[in-house]
C-alpha cells in the first residue's frame, strides 16, 4: 500500500481579508447593533459633557482602505448612530494608522502631516473631530474597544 498523503488545510484568512470579505454583505441594522453600543460606551463621558456636540446631525467617514471598510458617525440625540447617508468629511488610511491615531501611539499631527490619515470633503468638520479625539488624553484603547483593538492587532500580525 502506498502511504496516504498528509492533508493541508488551509491557514484561516487574515482578519482583513475576512473582515474586507465580509464587510459589505453585514447589513447596516447589525453593524449598528454591534458598533454603536461600543461607540457610546467608549464616549460615555465626552457625550455627556456635550464634547461631541458639534457634530449633531453632521456624518463623518472613516474609510479604512486596506480593509475596504467605511463607516459613517453621525449624532443624534447625545448618542453616536451609523449613517447610511455619505459623510461630509472623510477620514482615510490604513488600519495601522487609525490604529495608531486610536491608541496614540503616534502624535495624530504626524501621522496626517505625513499623509498616512487624509482627511477628504469638509476639512474644518474633519479636523474638528481629529482635535476631539487628539484631546482625548488615554486615546480610545479604553474598555472593551481597546481589547478589540488589541486583539486585532495581534491578529493581524500573525496572520501575515
Amino acid at each position: 500500500m502506498f502511504p496516504l498523503p498528509l492533508l493541508r488545510l488551509p491557514r484561516p484568512p487574515a482578519p482583513i481579508r475576512l473582515i474586507r470579505a465580509i464587510d459589505p454583505r453585514v447589513p447596516l441594522t447589525l453593524k449598528r447593533q454591534l458598533i454603536e453600543p461600543l461607540l457610546n460606551r467608549t464616549f460615555a463621558e465626552p457625550l455627556a459633557e456635550g464634547e461631541f456636540d458639534a457634530l449633531e446631525g453632521r456624518r463623518i467617514s472613516l474609510h479604512v482602505e486596506d480593509i475596504g471598510m467605511v463607516l459613517t458617525l453621525t449624532l443624534e440625540e447625545e448618542r453616536f448612530r451609523l449613517s447610511p447617508e455619505a459623510g461630509e468629511a472623510t477620514i482615510r488610511g490604513g488600519w495601522r494608522e487609525f490604529l495608531c491615531l486610536a491608541t496614540r501611539r503616534e502624535d495624530p499631527d504626524a501621522l496626517f502631516f505625513q499623509r498616512r490619515l487624509v482627511i477628504e470633503g469638509d476639512t474644518e468638520l474633519g479636523l474638528m473631530v481629529k482635535n476631539l479625539l487628539d484631546g482625548r488624553e488615554e486615546g480610545l484603547a479604553q474598555g472593551r474597544l481597546g481589547e478589540w483593538l488589541v486583539r486585532f492587532e495581534r491578529l493581524a500580525r500573525q496572520k501575515r
